[in-house]
Parts: structure tokens; C-alpha cells; sequence
């Protein structure tokens, strides 16, 4: 699978691009700013239904217009086939594949995987639960279509719980019949979520762990805590000891909605722990364990994305990640970089064709067709 020809219209700085892509590596330079990151957020885009970067459509649209289209001229199996996505300010987002439009967003999500390895990364170590949840469910939603209708539902059972929370509270009464009809949805789905979590996270660990020490080249112990309120209590008899606080507070306390994924180093979080290249390594590894996972369930080849990481990780990493390129562990690939004589010298040196392009003032060139 790999992505031929990508179209923007009033993306982000983008006014008007498009261009044709190899199905190997893709190499895009420019100035802090000119707009690189921006073109992977488009595959990622038409990719996973929304922006690796900011999850607000609306503000991945021109400052200066009212819509954005992304097109995308993909090859899957020998088979052409165009997605198009369409988001206008204040109107439902449209995704169509081949002229047809999607029922649900969902439908789409699995199809045209792809991994980004980006300096927003750090994110996942250094902020809060729910990014580390979005990621998992993320992974996990791609090849389990079951898991996604479960997780969907139960979002918006929380949703309609809190709502009913809220409005006792505000109204100084209990209704037992109103909330049971959302606690036994909320038991029936979040039990499914946190099943699926926990076993996700058992077979993904020991994939990460063998990409930890190819990208390394150390011996550190890592690996994943997952914690949640439903390991050692029924989710029930939880949901009716937390009754009490849930309407003081007006939500939700207990559920799979505050589960989180600890990030450890030697049996520690590498939050507080793990150093700087400890760290780089730990989330260099972690994309590449998605990567593998995903091509393994999925049965494609994501597009792996590299965003500007031959500025931050150290000589050493880049060169063991550049080994894997070598010897075709990835199928195509898009890099971003400041400094282009860097790139042309990395791939030169593991012997790979690149098509090279250069970004300047939102304007997109190719340089060379290799």
C-alpha cells in the first residue's frame, strides 16, 4: 500500500498543493515553519479521520476560508483507490471512498494505516492519562472494529450519565431509575474497553521491547503498567460505592474513562526516572512497535512518517533507525527536515533513491525524481 498523489485545498498554510509521491521514501526540506509537518498531518489526515495534531477541525482550516479539502490517490494491492475528505465550518464532516460517501468515520479507520514518529511525541511521556489512552485505543481501533463500536458507546453513555448527574444535582433529587439505565451500560461496555486494553497490552509489550534495544542499544528493562480501577473490584459494585461522590460531583468518578499507561524504565517511570535519550529511544520505539503490530494485524504496510527527527535524535539512534530503512522493514516513507544536504547524505549512505522536494513560502518543488 503506499499513497500516490495527495491534494490539499485551504489546509492549514496550504492554499493549493499537490503533488505525486514515491512509493519508497520522500524527503521533504524547508524552514522551521514552512509548512512540512503540515503535509503529514494531511496523510495522517486521510489516514485516521482527523489531525495528528490538533483535534479541532475547525482550525485546520485557512484562517482565511470556510473549508479545507485533503484528496488522496492511494494504491492498495494493485488497486487504485481515491479518498476524499471535506470539513466546512459548522456542517458534518464528509469522507468519501471511491465517490461514496462513509456512513460512519469508523468504516474507514484500519484501511490506510499509517505511523508518525514526531517531536510531539514527548507528549505521551511528559502529559496527561488521556493521551496515553487515546494512543492505545487508537491502535487498538484500527484492526478491531468490535472494540471501536464498544468504546464509542461507552463515551457516550459517560456523556449521558454525566448529563443525568448534573441535572440531579442542580435539582437536589435522586432518581434510581434514571441512572441504572446508564450504569449497566456503562458496566456492559467499559468491561468489553478495559478486557481488550489489557490484553492489547500484553502482546504489544514484548514487540516494543525488542525495538527498545534495536533503537538503544542497551539493556534497560521497559515496559507498560497499566492501571485501572477494574483490576482487583467488580465494575458494578464500583459504580454503586462511587454513587454517593459521582452526584456531589456531578460525573463520572470510577470507569475506564480514568484508566492510564504508565511508561516505565526498569521497573520505574520513565517520566521521572528515564533520561532525555532514554526517553527519545523509549517513544522511538514505541512508534516502531505500532508500526509492526499494525502491519502484523492489519496484513498492510502503514506509511511511516518521520517528522524532524534527524534533528533530534543523536547520531547514533538515526543511524540504527536508518539500518531498518536499509533493509526494507518499511514500505513508503515521508521525512521532514531543515537542513538538506543532512538528507541527502543519510540516505546516500544506506543507499537509498529518495524523491526530494522543498518547501518555501507554502510552495512546494520537487527537486529530484530519483
Amino acid at each position: 500500500m503506499y499513497l500516490n498523489k495527495l491534494s490539499l485545498v485551504n489546509f492549514k498554510n496550504y492554499k493549493q498543493a499537490e503533488f505525486e509521491l514515491s512509493p519508497e521514501v520522500n524527503c521533504f526540506v524547508g524552514m522551521n515553519g514552512a509548512g512540512k509537518t503540515n503535509l503529514l498531518d494531511a496523510v495522517h489526515y486521510l489516514s485516521m479521520c482527523k489531525s495528528y495534531l490538533n483535534p479541532v477541525d475547525r482550525q485546520n482550516i485557512n484562517f482565511e476560508e470556510k473549508f479545507f479539502v485533503l484528496q488522496g490517490e492511494w494504491y492498495k494491492e494493485q488497486k487504485k483507490i481515491d479518498i476524499y475528505c471535506a470539513v466546512k465550518a459548522g456542517s458534518k464532516k464528509v469522507f468519501k471512498k471511491n465517490k461514496v460517501e462513509y456512513e460512519k468515520l469508523a468504516q474507514h479507520i484500519g484501511l490506510f494505516p499509517s505511523v508518525m514518529i514526531s517531536p510531539y511525541d514527548r507528549n505521551l511521556i511528559s502529559e496527561g492519562s488521556e493521551l496515553r489512552r487515546k494512543w492505545m485505543d487508537g491502535i487498538i481501533s484500527q484492526f478491531d472494529r468490535s472494540f471501536l463500536d464498544n468504546l464509542t458507546k461507552y463515551i457516550k453513555v459517560v456523556d449521558q450519565r454525566n448529563a443525568v448527574l448534573k441535572q440531579m444535582g442542580n435539582f437536589g433529587f435522586f432518581n434510581r431509575e434514571s441512572i441504572d439505565v446508564w450504569d449497566d451500560q456503562l458496566v456492559r461496555y467499559g468491561q468489553m474497553v478495559y478486557e481488550r486494553r489489557k490484553d492489547f497490552i500484553s502482546d504489544f509489550t514484548p514487540v516494543f521491547q525488542k525495538y527498545y534495544a534495536l533503537i538503544s542499544g542497551s539493556k534497560e528493562e521497559v515496559g507498560f503498567e497499566y492501571k485501572s480501577q477494574l483490576h482487583n473490584a467488580d465494575f458494578m459494585e464500583l459504580v454503586r460505592q462511587a454513587e454517593r461522590n459521582d452526584l456531589r460531583k456531578q460525573y463520572s468518578t470510577v470507569g475506564v474513562h480514568k484508566d492510564d499507561l504508565i511508561f516505565t524504565i526498569n521497573g520505574h517511570p520513565i517520566k521521572k526516572f528515564g533520561s532525555q535519550g532514554q526517553q527519545k529511544s523509549y517513544l522511538t520505539a514505541l512508534r516502531l512497535a505500532q508500526f509492526e503490530w499494525l502491519k502484523e494485524q492489519l496484513n498492510v504496510v502503514p506509511i511511516l512518517m518521520l517528522d524532524d527527527i534527524f534533528d533530534k535524535l543523536d547520531n547514533e539512534r538515526v543511524q540504527r533507525l536508518m539500518e531498518l530503512v536499509h533493509k526494507h522493514e518499511f514500505g513508503q516513507v515521508l521525512v521532514t527536515d531543515t537542513d538538506k544536504e543532512r538528507v541527502e547524505q543519510i540516505f546516500k549512505a544506506i543507499e537509498v533513491p529518495i524523491r526530494l522536494f522543498e518547501i518555501e513560502k507554502n510552495e512546494l518543488e520537487e527537486v529530484n525524481h530519483e
